[in-house]
């Protein structure tokens, strides 16, 4: 497959008259938050704020200034040129599109699992008695498959929302119970790095809510109406919404570690398994009031990341194959039309992507993870963030994206620094392969 070219004479179609920002119309960033913040990510922060106090404070709130870059020049793509992120992929070579089919199919495999796993455990600790967890695992697959299939983006967004309130109210009540030490806080927001907490820092700044899901933003506000360059202010007041908010939710949830585990000396297990921990210490502080509710934000933070994804990378699988296909020829041999944006969500590849999503990784719930695709969904995995950091910066300053919307000063340091800071991230976490 040759390197398409796109250039402003094909893309200046997507312009439109400005619409005026409305606060009733926030959605698509506040989904790809909350499907990015998983129950890991929790534990991440909730560690930091263990072994470091308040101190790496100031790592979180940058981590929210580089989220709210990245997912701005994913939607000022869709925005500004009326083409998908990945007709942008396909542009730069086919060694995107080799790529994103080896990863878009393990990564699904791998993490379907981890995601129902992840839900099932707030689950069987608020009824142990009721069933196991891997049966409590197979059944959020089946609910997330179900809402995904019958319901469209609209649907999703109003769930996701409630999903956020949920969460936000619930992180953010636990912060204040557990009194937060604001002196401590204020000064958190100096830049300081303590002996040992650079894995910590980089983590905090590149780790919550940074997964895959961002590259599907774009398709999330697509989804949503916003299809030409007229809704860029919109696009630019529901990111920074979103991740203000999500910035207050890990910024609580640092809080709560440096308070409620930091003084004590209280280790977490890794993995979604330390929000149980948690669960237990705010049992024992605050009595099983605060800990049931808590546990029902763990469930809403796990299951909005299922939903998010089960809606989100199946819309981007979608596309990719109908951009295939188009590329083959084959949709015009056989005289079929560009999908729109229903029945995108109706289409063959996205419900058979829902499907892969939720049968085959089934099978890892009762198996352990086999070892090769360990290491190939953590080095794919790994890749991913600086990928989509370093072709997006690509995208941006060429003659594909029309001059008025191309990257500024400002956002050129903000993508180039999220480039560099996920490539550390990768080379760490390929370090940490179980090689």
């Amino acid at each position: 497959m040759a390197a398409e070219d796109i250039t402003p004479s094909t893309s200046d179609g997507a312009q439109g008259p400005v619409r005026k920002p409305s606060w009733k119309m926030i959605g698509p960033g506040i989904v790809v938050a909350a499907t990015g913040v998983g129950a890991g990510d929790l534990v991440a922060t909730l560690v930091a704020g263990s072994k470091f106090g308040y101190t790496l404070l100031w790592a979180a709130v940058i981590g929210c200034i580089v989220k709210i870059a990245l997912a701005e020049a994913t939607g000022r793509w869709h925005l500004a040129t009326g083409r998908t992120i990945f007709d942008g992929w396909r542009s730069l070579g086919p060694w995107t599109t080799v790529y994103f089919a080896v990863y878009v199919v393990i990564w699904g495999f791998v993490y379907g699992a981890t995601a129902m796993s992840s839900s099932a455990l707030p689950l069987q600790a608020l009824f142990p008695d009721v069933l196991s967890l891997k049966a409590w695992a197979i059944i959020t697959g089946l609910v997330g498959l179900l809402f995904v299939w019958t319901n469209r983006y609209a649907i999703v967004e109003k769930i996701m929302m409630a999903f956020v309130g949920v969460m936000f109210v619930v992180v953010v009540y636990v912060a204040i119970r557990v009194s937060p030490d604001l002196g401590g806080a204020f000064a958190g927001l100096l830049p300081v790095l303590p002996s040992g907490s650079m894995i910590y820092t980089l983590g905090l700044v590149g780790g919550v809510g940074g997964t895959i899901t961002m590259a599907a933003y774009g398709y999330w506000i697509n989804a949503k109406g916003w299809a030409d360059s007229g809704w860029m202010k919109m696009m630019r007041l529901d990111n920074r919404v979103a991740y203000i908010t999500t910035g207050i939710f890990v910024v609580a949830m640092l809080i709560v570690g440096a308070e409620l585990l930091h003084s004590s000396q209280i280790a977490l297990a890794t993995g979604d398994k330390g929000l149980l921990d948690l669960d237990d210490v705010l049992e024992k502080r605050f009595g099983s009031s605060t800990s049931t509710l808590f546990l029902i934000g763990f469930f809403a933070a796990s299951f909005s990341s299922l939903v998010g994804v089960w809606h989100g990378v199946s819309l981007m699988f979608a596309d990719f194959v109908e951009r295939l296909r188009a590329a083959r020829g084959l949709a015009a041999e056989a005289g079929v039309a560009p999908l729109t944006r229903g029945e995108q969500e109706r289409s063959v590849p996205f419900r058979g992507y829902l499907l892969w999503l939720t049968f085959p990784p089934m099978a890892l719930l009762w198996l352990d993870q086999p070892f090769a695709l360990v290491v190939a969904y953590g080095v794919l995995g790994a890749f991913f963030m600086p990928f989509l950091a370093a072709t997006l910066l690509w995208l941006l300053n060429s003659d594909r994206t029309p001059r008025q919307w191309r990257n500024g000063p400002l956002s050129n340091v903000l993508l180039a620094a999220s480039c560099v800071l996920f490539l550390v991230l990768c080379v760490q976490q390929v370090r940490d392969l179980p090689w």
